[in-house]
């Protein structure tokens, strides 16, 4: 599929707000975890960190996939968010929303973290295909918890 990645303009944030919550309720469906933490972000919250926010748009305009990055003062880019319209999932959009966050911060970053569901295989399967190594697994208050992965930034 053709899409253009580009970063979220500040009209986006509702957009953002539909696709995330499309992908986390996919996800938790999927795997019986209704307990995903992402889905408790705000309209507001997304729009007070528009300007981290990057998006894909299919051909006709709409918005398909985001995800973020926020690099940190140790040099560490903090991954988020990640989200993907369930109908285009398995067609490799993840993997240039990952790797698009991940060149938005090259050269400043240092090292690459995220975090995923525990119960989120593919989700895992993909990061570590894309040099990550699980750093850490966290078990949360309700559901199957977190698994924190990692990577060094190449260059």
């Amino acid at each position: 599929m053709t899409v253009e990645i580009e970063r979220a303009r500040p009209d986006d944030a509702g957009e953002v707000l539909t696709v995330q919550r499309a992908a986390f309720l996919s996800e938790a469906q999927r795997y019986s975890d209704p307990h995903l933490p992402m889905l408790t972000e705000t309209l507001a919250e997304i729009t007070a960190v528009i300007d981290t926010v990057l998006v894909a748009r299919d051909p006709r305009g709409r918005l398909v996939a985001a995800g973020r990055g926020r690099l940190d003062e140790h040099g560490t880019c903090h991954i988020a968010r990640l989200a993907v319209v369930p109908d285009l999932r398995g067609l490799g959009l993840g993997w240039r929303m990952l790797l698009a966050v991940e060149a938005a911060h090259a050269g400043a970053a240092r090292r690459y973290e995220l975090f995923t569901g525990a119960e989120s295989h593919d989700n895992i399967r993909l990061y570590e295909r894309n040099g990550y190594a699980i750093f850490a697994r966290r078990p949360l208050d309700r559901g199957p918890g977190l698994v924190h992965l990692a990577k060094p930034a190449v260059g």
